[in-house]
């Protein structure tokens, strides 16, 4: 049976230049980049280029640049670092929004529950988008960090980070960006954007699982939130994963050169799809999220009266992931809080799917793939 993988939002195939350069390192000696022996060293020079290949695709000092595990953590590293940070400076008040990832939305409300914070979650609009005039409103003289996502990785909706920011850096605060889906798609010059930390994640690139990246903004107070050596300027205790990194900057080099050409094929992919699936399904869609400020690999439909279940669990059986955008919970699909911070009807929410292409996606791949679906919502509907 063919197969057909459209949740590159949800992680993306290795490109083959990062697992030879990933590859050729594993094979190697080896080498803590912490010793100081020649092993040590090698390893250490290796981590070096590595940090200044990803710095100078996000025009920012390589020493700005914090490695960790992934989005989560870079996410939990910003904003319990920073927050502990500024409360010594007498701000306790913590501002996101209601369409966050988990990583963030988690970590804000333990922050509230745990450690006494003030809490603003703001609302989205239908669209998804958060309005600057209301983090506006919401800023008090105790706010000291405000995290708001770039792109939205369930309907794709970008965020305009650059008013929000100019905000938030008037009203005195830090201000923390999940750039974990925009890396490689949108343009980041960290020299010019107001953001003082931005998240990264290198398996949304065609990287490796397991690697990611905190920028910090020179100057910007963060407290570590892990213990153990003196790595990455003692931001982060523990041993680098060096092959990782490695292929991390291999991929992040790929995206950022290919990257105009690569938005307006994954933009070609996106509206024909939504086209095929017009064509071939029976029931009415809705496109959800901001149809303007948008990514361009991400697209996430409502099938009028068609489970997400269901349907992804038949989708699954004739070859295509896809996803509902969500959590599984104990085998049981969580329903999107995105899509109900967004307010849209709860049938709009129910029959909610998220597609989103990347590398090894083409057309003829999406006009097969949109014939399938056509058979499955008709299988669904006739079952019911």
């Amino acid at each position: 049976m063919r197969t057909y993988y459209f949740d590159h939002a949800a992680t993306t195939p290795m490109h083959p230049d990062v697992v030879r350069t990933m590859l050729e390192l594993m094979q190697g000696p080896g080498g803590n980049s912490s010793s100081m022996h020649a092993y040590g060293r090698a390893a250490k020079q290796q981590l070096n280029r590595s940090r200044d290949r990803i710095s100078a695709a996000l025009c920012c000092k390589p020493a700005e640049l914090l490695f960790t595990s992934g989005g989560t953590e870079s996410d939990n590293a910003a904003l319990i670092g920073a927050a502990r940070a500024q409360r010594k400076r007498g701000k306790s008040h913590i501002i996101t929004s209601a369409g966050e990832h988990h990583a963030v939305l988690h970590t804000c409300e333990w922050l509230k529950k745990e450690e006494g914070f003030a809490l603003t979650v703001l609302p989205v609009d239908s669209s998804g988008l958060t309005s600057p005039e209301h983090v506006r409103e919401s800023m008090t003289p105790e706010t000291g960090l405000v995290s708001i996502m770039h792109g939205n990785n369930e309907v794709g909706t970008i965020q305009p980070i650059g008013e929000i920011g100019e905000i938030v850096k008037a009203g005195g605060a830090l201000f923390h960006v999940d750039a974990v889906q925009t890396l490689g798609h949108l343009d980041l010059n960290l020299r010019e954007l107001p953001v003082d930390l931005m998240s990264f994640s290198a398996h949304k690139i065609n990287g490796p699982q397991g690697v990611g990246a905190l920028y910090v903004a020179s100057g910007t107070l963060l407290e570590a939130i892990q213990y153990g050596g003196s790595q990455e300027r003692k931001r982060r205790a523990g041993t680098e994963n060096v092959a990782g990194i490695a292929g991390f900057a291999e991929a992040v080099d790929i995206c950022v050169n290919d990257r105009q050409k690569k938005q307006l094929f994954m933009d070609e992919l996106r509206k024909r799809w939504i086209e095929l699936l017009m064509t071939n399904v029976d029931v009415p869609i809705i496109v959800n999220g901001n149809e303007q400020n948008r990514l361009p690999h991400i697209v996430n439909i409502s099938f009028t009266g068609v489970d997400t279940e269901a349907m992804l669990m038949n989708l699954d059986m004739e070859g295509i992931a896809a996803a509902s955008g969500s959590a599984c919970t104990s085998g049981a699909l969580e329903r999107s809080h995105v899509l109900r911070a967004m307010h849209l009807p709860e049938e709009q929410i129910q029959s909610a799917v998220r597609f989103s292409f990347g590398l090894g996606n083409t057309v003829k791949e999406l006009e097969d793939a949109a014939y399938i679906v056509g058979t499955v919502v008709r299988r669904i509907r006739n079952n019911y």
